[in-house]
């Protein structure tokens, strides 16, 4: 049996100002080949999962907080206890617009990498409106810094 424990996984933190500890695939010591799991903290006040996309499908579920939910040409405010569906291919950020942190689990499958967490940690993140489709109006920017720029 193998466990992976939130405790022990020590995860990576992101110029969005996010924390990403994987619970099944990446450096977890659970591995599938159909998903992947991971827990999510954002920061208050706009720690975000950036604008991407990726050809897996996705469910974010929001365990604590509140923040918005942008999703092709949608955005939505999600709460706690909300879970949202992201078809594969479609473009999509979470923001946490509250004053404390944000809480998530998602899931993807099939398993593998997104090439966002790379292009994040490199700087070179497509930009909204730009290199890729605009964010849904009157969303909250995305954010596409360099790792060392905040």
């Amino acid at each position: 049996m193998i466990i992976a424990d939130l405790k022990d996984i020590q995860g990576r933190t992101y110029p969005a100002r996010r924390r990403t500890q994987n619970l099944v695939g990446g450096a977890s010591p659970i591995q599938a080949r159909n998903f992947s799991m991971g827990f999510v903290t954002l920061e208050p006040n706009g720690g975000q999962v950036p604008w991407h996309n990726q050809m897996q499908e996705e469910v974010y579920f929001v365990i604590e907080g509140a923040g918005e939910m942008c999703l092709g040409e949608e955005r939505a405010h999600v709460l706690t206890g909300q879970a949202v569906f992201i078809p594969g291919g479609i473009f999509h950020q979470l923001t946490n617009t509250g004053d404390k942190p944000m809480k998530m689990i998602y899931c993807y499958g099939p398993a593998g990498d997104v090439a966002h967490w790379r292009q994040e940690l490199e700087g070179t993140l497509p930009k909204a409106g730009v290199d890729v489709p605009s964010l849904p109006a009157g969303a909250f920017p995305q954010t596409t810094m360099k790792p060392d720029s905040h």
